[in-house]
């Protein structure tokens, strides 16, 4: 008797099809076109601005300095220690997008994530080379690669890597001097690291702006899944009207007594979007609110001599009064809710703080650590030191010099290593360490006082700019 062989499971993986979006034309497109415009036009042109700081700073207007371990933005320049400020703009980006989310949806996903400009940058060169939507069909389904399938294939690819390069160029110029990079980039002296980070900015560019596309936003993009907690029934997002446009089908001249809605089913929307959904089926997790599905069916309903807003920016709350053709609420109101409201006060006070800090930091500073080892020492007279490294920070454009000073028991004196005077310069914009020396003469105080707390001043004599920090002198004795 013959056993037959079992049979094989069925594949749960699925091979992606690919996507290609219609061209479409309306408010929502135009305004994807502006700001793509912008932002790229921010990103890649914004290391070429100059900013005059001074002889002996840098004169690029945004630089983040890896070598001295600054940040330059314009007038401002960020130290290590105020990395605060760089943690609370990040903060403020996290509120935002919680803002943005809980009042409109996923428009930072539709219109400025990266994933997203790039993208639309990608399928515009594809469409200027191969055509649109149906001609790049038709040439997908070709089965035989022949010399005009290869010459375009070829031809997009190259734009696209052309591309990939100037992103991955665009963002080391970010971290050196851009003239100067560029050069050595050409005459292959820049760093190995530089060449590195545009290599792999270039592959990745060019990866997911060309063929991954829609599958980082479902599958490697965490936000899609945390959105959910951000919106509410009021939250304004791509929506259809389904009351209105049900049952679809194909408008004829011939009076019908089967009701009709306003949806031909020309499928417009689906042709349009970049994520391959139809919104027609309800919310889902693909949908990136782009609203160019919106663009289509308004430009369909035109069309047919329909009302436009068939699919729309629309809240869940308004769906029981449109049924039952009751005035719905104002859309400032959707958006001025509670929820909205609490997030733009977080902002706000992240963003205040941030600048009342910006205003009253210092433009000199020190920071004061004791040397440990030994905790001090008794010298042949009998007095009693302390040793301490005091960094010194000056925050000016040009050399100052910095008075050191105690302030506490008058009997503590201090002195400076490698000098006889009680200042020190500080060059233009840089730290100094300077060792700082604390002594206590012999009987000048009980034994009972094993520690003393003083103060350390710095002065900036020449612009009387004072600074200190508060630290312990160990082991006075009689």
């Amino acid at each position: 008797m013959s056993q037959t062989e079992p049979e094989a499971p069925p594949s749960l993986y699925a091979a992606r099809e690919p996507i290609f979006p219609r061209r479409v034309k309306g408010k929502f497109r135009s305004l994807k076109w502006v700001i793509m415009a912008v932002t790229l036009g921010i990103y890649y042109l914004a290391p070429w601005i100059r900013w005059d700081r001074g002889p002996q700073l840098p004169d690029q207007a945004i630089l983040i300095d890896m070598a001295n371990r600054r940040f330059f933005f314009f007038w401002i320049e960020i130290w290590p220690h105020e990395f605060y400020f760089i943690a609370g703009l990040l903060v403020m980006a996290g509120l935002g997008l919680f803002l943005f989310t809980s009042a409109l949806g996923r428009v930072w996903c539709g219109y400025t994530c990266p994933q997203t400009v790039w993208t639309d940058l990608f399928i515009l060169v594809e469409r200027w080379i191969e055509g649109d939507r149906n001609a790049r069909l038709r040439l997908h389904r070709q089965k035989k690669l022949d010399f005009r399938k290869a010459r375009l294939r070829l031809t997009k690819w190259v734009v696209w890597l052309l591309i990939g390069m100037a992103t991955g160029g665009a963002w080391v110029f970010y971290f050196a001097d851009a003239p100067t990079l560029l050069v050595d980039l050409f005459t292959l002296q820049a760093h190995p690291i530089a060449y590195m980070f545009v290599a792999s900015l270039t592959l990745t560019t060019f990866l997911f702006g060309g063929f991954f596309r829609e599958q980082i936003c479902v599958y490697a993009c965490p936000w899609p899944r945390i959105q959910a907690a951000m919106m509410d029934e009021d939250t304004l997002t791509v929506g259809y009207r389904s009351w209105r446009g049900e049952p679809r089908g194909k408008h004829r001249k011939a009076e019908t007594t089967e009701p009709q809605g306003d949806c031909i089913d020309c499928m417009a929307c689906v042709n349009v979007c970049p994520m391959g959904i139809d919104i027609r089926d309800g919310q889902q997790l693909e949908c990136i609110t782009c609203a160019l599905c919106i663009d289509a069916c308004d430009e369909v309903m035109d069309k047919i001599g329909k009302p436009r807003g068939l699919i729309d920016y629309m809240a869940l709350t308004d769906e029981a009064a449109e049924r039952a053709g009751k005035p719905v609420k104002p859309v400032m109101k959707h958006i001025l809710r509670p929820r909205t409201l609490m997030y733009t006060a977080l902002w706000s006070l992240v963003g205040i703080g941030l600048v009342v800090a910006l205003f009253i930091r210092p433009d000199i500073d020190l920071t004061v650590a004791p040397v440990r080892n030994p905790t001090f020492v008794t010298l042949s007279d009998g007095s009693v030191r302390n040793t301490y490294d005091v960094r010194l920070r000056n925050k000016h454009g040009e050399d100052r010099p910095f008075l050191i000073s105690l302030k506490g028991d008058p009997a503590l004196r201090v002195e400076l290593e490698g000098t006889i005077y009680s200042s020190v310069t500080v060059p233009a914009d840089s730290t100094h360490l300077q060792r700082v020396y604390v002594i206590a003469p012999k009987g000048s105080a009980p034994a009972e006082h094993r520690r003393t707390e003083f103060r350390i001043w710095v002065e900036d004599t020449a612009s009387g700019e004072r600074a200190y920090k508060d630290t312990v002198f160990n082991g006075r004795t009689n």
